[in-house]
């Protein structure tokens, strides 16, 4: 709608309408080509010479539509535009329709034009012309997405988070103290108990937890970015044992084999500074530094 001579690309992902999930009418076709047949209508119905494609790209969703013509002269812009934005409409009354199972709505074929609700046409402020705004009640996502993944969170305070869960599953009682059974060595080493991430919330400070929550997934995520140090598993915490991860695959990639070859001993282990009994495993086997002097 932006201009005569605007052309489009679209690469068709999530099953999204213009005002929420899209609905399945078809059980003959899947979900996929079902919601293709829907974005190629939105280009049809806009006047467009729509065009598929299949992208060379390692995705499952790699079929897109171009529209880079009109099926219509410029001189008819304006009777199009009322015709799109009817089209906008009649989706937002068969969501409506559809959220509320007691609203009977008659639905045309998906190439048909208009759904409507029985009986009833769109409110006034829903009919739009081309001078005015083209969606009401639209919000786009921010220009700029913030990252809120933890990563960003200040390194002194992850560490500090960090360093409080491990001791609080370090001292719950009963603990666990698993053998060196491999190396026929009997010193024990503490691995700690295992909470429930309820649980260990429960023992961080309000600030810490408001901290928290502004990110995705909040404690869960940080606690599984640092997963050198804890194993997250069916909503439990605790502190990953290295002893007992197997050993790297003699058929993992040459890639992954690379990269994992040149992080060995790029940082310091946690184990080694912060843990009482130390890291469980010997220098020459732990991926990461023992000591500075060990560092890459």
């Amino acid at each position: 709608r932006s201009s005569y001579s605007c052309c489009y690309f679209v690469l068709p992902c999530c099953f999204f309408d213009f005002h929420g999930k899209y609905r399945r009418r078809q059980s003959k076709k899947t979900q996929y080509r079902e919601y293709l047949d829907f974005v190629a209508q939105v280009g049809f119905v806009c006047g467009f010479h729509v065009e598929e494609d299949c992208l060379r790209i390692p995705s499952t969703k790699r079929v897109s539509f171009i529209g880079k013509s009109r099926t219509y002269p410029a001189a008819e812009r304006a009777l199009i535009d009322k015709q799109i934005t009817q089209f906008i409409n009649s989706r937002r009354t068969c969501a409506v329709a559809t959220c509320d199972r007691r609203v009977g709505f008659n639905h045309k074929d998906h190439c048909g034009g208009l759904c409507k609700e029985a009986g009833s046409e769109p409110p006034e402020d829903e009919t739009e012309t081309a001078g005015t705004v083209w969606m009401p009640g639209f919000q786009p996502r921010e220009k700029v997405e913030q990252i809120r993944n933890c990563a960003s969170l200040p390194r002194d305070f992850v560490d500090e988070v960090v360093l409080n869960v491990a001791n609080l599953l370090l001292n719950a009682a009963p603990q666990k103290s698993c053998s060196d059974k491999q190396g026929g060595n009997t010193n024990t080493w503490n691995q700690g108990e295992s909470l429930s991430l309820r649980e260990v919330a429960e023992h961080l400070n309000k600030e810490t937890l408001k901290k928290l929550k502004s990110e995705y997934g909040g404690l869960q995520t940080l606690l599984k970015n640092n997963h050198q140090v804890f194993e997250v598993l069916n909503g439990k915490v605790h502190i990953r044992d290295w002893r007992k991860e197997k050993p790297p695959s003699k058929t993992k990639p040459e890639v992954k084999r690379h990269l994992s070859a040149e992080a060995f001993k790029t940082r310091l282990c946690w184990f080694f500074v912060h843990h009482p009994d130390g890291c469980s495993l010997p220098s020459e086997a732990c991926p990461y530094a023992h000591g500075t002097e060990e560092l890459r």
